[in-house]
Order: structure tokens, then C-alpha cells, then sequence
């Protein structure tokens, strides 16, 4: 029991804290209110257990073996990143009333964990933290998964939360205007010590 409430608190901690699925489920918030984002909010909340699951089960072993492989995958996150900086930055609202862009769909939240580079620091770092070698890794990888899963939706249902009460002290376009493009520049900061060596 000790060690579910250590993995909880580990993963509240860094799944609560500002990254690119908290900003962008923010700015979701904002730009399309709560039932167009649930996909995105869901996308997330399965995906990123998923990931965990994965490298719990073996992909660690293989960028172990494959070093360049994970290098690949960090810069193709961060490209992929820079671009959806790119889209919030230039997106219209509701209150422009020429809304272009939908929110992630389910599948593209999903597949974002794997791109996603404070994803895999989590990932990694709960499955190195809450493993021991000395007994079998797939019960603990599952439970380590279990305990990301259930943390994930109050974790993310706070920051759409966050982004839908937000959008109601939005009162023009050009306020909403000036959060996108500064949640995009937050988007942009989040890479930052990524990129650093």
C-alpha cells in the first residue's frame, strides 16, 4: 500500500504540473469549452498510461540497445511540439466566430505522448523509481500503469477546468488572442530543457 501512495503521489505530482498536455488541454479549454475537448482530455488519459505500460514492458530496452533511436524520437517531439505552438498561436476563437482548427481528436492526443518529452521523463523515470529487479517487473508495471491511469483524469480535469473558467474572463477577441499566443510561448518554454544537453 506504501509503495501505491508513493507511485500516486509521483505521478499527481508530475502529471498536475505545467507541460505541454496541461497547456494545451488549457488552451482546449479556452478555445473549445469541455465536451469538444474530451476527446483530447481522454487522448491523454489513455495514452500516457499506455506509454508507461510500453516501456515498463521492454521499449526502455531497446533505446538502451538503440540509442538514437530515442534522440530521434526527442527531436521529432520537439518539431511536432514547435508546430503545435504554431497552431494555438494562430487560432481563432469562438468569439471571432471563425473557428478553423477543431481540438485534438482522441487519436492525435494519444499518439502525442509518444512525442512528447516530459511524457517519457515521467514514463522512464516512474518505471526506473518504482521497479525492483529482484522481483517480477510485469505485476509492477502494471500497477505503476494503474496508479497513472487513475491520476491522469482528475490531474487533466483540472486544467480543462482551469482553461473553461478562464475563457469567461476572456471578454474580446484580442484577450483571447493574447492567451493563445502566450500559452504558445509557454509551449515553446516547456521545450527549452528539453533541447538543453
Amino acid at each position: 500500500m506504501e509503495l501505491i501512495l508513493a507511485i500516486a503521489l509521483f505521478a499527481f505530482s508530475s502529471g498536475i504540473t505545467p507541460g505541454p498536455n496541461n497547456v494545451m488541454l488549457m488552451t482546449s479549454g479556452v478555445n473549445f469549452g469541455v465536451r469538444k475537448s474530451l476527446p483530447h482530455l481522454f487522448g491523454i488519459c489513455i495514452g500516457f498510461p499506455c506509454m508507461v505500460l510500453a516501456i515498463g514492458l521492454g521499449l526502455s530496452a531497446l533505446f538502451q540497445t538503440y540509442p538514437h533511436l530515442h534522440t530521434v524520437i526527442k527531436y521529432i517531439g520537439i518539431a511536432y511540439l514547435l508546430y503545435l505552438s504554431w497552431l494555438i498561436a494562430t487560432s481563432s476563437s469562438k468569439m471571432e466566430g471563425k473557428q478553423k482548427r477543431a481540438p485534438l481528436s482522441f487519436i492525435q492526443a494519444a499518439a502525442f505522448q509518444w512525442v512528447n518529452p516530459k511524457g517519457w521523463i515521467m514514463a522512464i523515470g516512474a518505471v526506473a523509481t518504482f521497479t525492483n529487479v529482484q522481483q517480477p517487473l510485469t505485476p509492477q508495471v502494471f500497477t505503476i500503469t494503474t496508479v497513472f491511469f487513475c491520476v491522469a483524469f482528475p490531474c487533466a480535469m483540472i486544467w480543462l477546468g482551469f482553461g473553461v473558467a478562464l475563457k469567461r474572463l476572456l471578454k474580446n477577441v484580442r484577450q483571447q488572442k493574447i492567451f493563445n499566443i502566450t500559452m504558445a510561448l509557454l509551449l515553446v518554454a516547456s521545450i527549452i530543457p528539453m533541447i538543453a544537453p
